[in-house]
């Protein structure tokens, strides 16, 4: 039987707007074996984001259970979640979220940094990541000097160097040209043949496509009968 790095159990979350509580996720059931590569579609305002943050240990279920590779997330206090953040996950967002006055090296080696990891052994163990990513000509360039797809490429790297048990990407091609994006969902395939684990949030079908599984999620709840492209 294959291991469930991720599941979920009847997970609700929501907000309150004024003296209202407004439900955003509803009844969550949801599991994600090791080395998967899942798309969780749906469009804005469908509850997708809050689902991305609870699931990168961002935000909190307000009821339910939330299990990361066998860590009960829903009974962890925050101090133990940052670490679970920094070690576990690794973030790639749309908009990169790289430090525009760092350069392309500093910006990948700082999770080893701040997990007390020594800077020479943090080089070593980025330049092996920055060679799969194809970036080696790029370390000493501030993220200004480089293109969409060249910054995306840094927040993977930057997201791969931790070795996490979790990749989570939010919308990852969403700021990229056409090229560009289907350039990055390539890379997403060959991490996914490598054995790594990835979510993707995204409301493009084209762009869940890549993924090997899809699962739809409309006001809050999801859809069953997930599709499968394999």
């Amino acid at each position: 039987m294959a291991e469930k790095l991720i599941r979920i159990l009847d997970m609700n979350k929501g907000y309150m707007l004024g003296d209202e509580r407004v439900p955003v996720l509803k009844n969550i059931c949801f599991t994600v074996e090791r080395g998967e590569y899942v798309a969780i579609l749906g469009p804005s305002g469908s509850g997708k984001t809050t689902l991305m943050n609870v699931i990168g240990c961002m935000d909190r279920p307000d009821d339910g259970f939330y299990y990361l590779d066998g860590v009960p997330i829903h009974d962890t206090p925050e101090e133990a979640l940052t670490k679970v953040r920094n070690r576990e996950i690794g973030f790639i967002f749309q908009n990169y979220q790289l430090i525009p006055t760092y350069n392309v090296l500093q910006n990948i080696i700082m999770p080893l940094l701040i997990r007390g990891m020594g800077h020479k052994e943090a080089e070593k163990k980025c330049m092996e990541t920055i060679r799969l990513l194809g970036i080696s000509h790029r370390l000493g360039h501030k993220p200004s000097e480089l293109s969409g797809g060249q910054k995306q490429r840094v927040s993977i790297a930057r997201a791969l160097v931790g070795e996490p048990v979790l990749l989570l990407a939010d919308e990852p091609t969403g700021a990229l040209d056409r090229s560009s994006g289907q350039d990055v969902l390539k890379l997403f395939r060959q991490l996914h043949e490598m054995g790594h684990t990835i979510v993707m949030i995204t409301h493009d079908t084209d762009v869940a496509r890549s993924a090997k599984r899809i699962v739809h999620i409309v006001d809050g709840a999801l859809m069953e009968g997930e599709e499968d492209f394999r």
